[in-house]
């Protein structure tokens, strides 16, 4: 298990703050894991379902079970980065985000894309993210 590293949100009181995420984090020493993009896919390959909320909720889970597997949490990630297809609520997905990831901010960057994974295949979430480990 991998300690928490000294981990700082930067959030200047010159920039808008939002509970969701921190404008910088400066992480000090450790190593660095980097976590592919996680869709809502489940262990047998399927989709956690057609609908965006239940593939946020799985792909964060799929987060956890990568970070889980060297020993850290939510608490160790630093960054994220978001890829939603067009069309869908952000507001839905950070909803269905927080039932699983609980409230752990994070610099975070959030894009909207034509299209995720296999043309069809109904992808409708990728998260990417960055942690520090001790």
């Amino acid at each position: 298990m991998f300690p928490i590293m000294k981990i700082t949100h930067i959030n200047p009181d010159t920039l808008h703050k939002n509970p969701a995420f921190s404008q910088g984090v400066l992480a000090e020493g450790g190593k660095t894991l980097y976590i592919g993009g996680q869709n809502g896919f489940l262990k047998d390959g399927s989709l956690a379902g057609g609908d965006f909320a239940s593939q946020v909720e799985q792909a964060y889970g799929n987060l956890l079970e990568v970070l889980s597997s060297v020993g850290a949490t939510q608490e160790n990630v630093v960054k994220q980065t978001i890829y939603v297809a067009k069309g869908q609520s952000i507001q839905e997905g950070f909803a269905a985000a927080q039932k699983v990831w609980g409230n752990f901010p994070t610099a975070i960057s959030v894009l909207f894309v034509e299209g995720l994974g296999m043309p069809g295949a109904g992808v409708l979430v990728e998260i990417e993210a960055i942690a520090v480990l001790d």
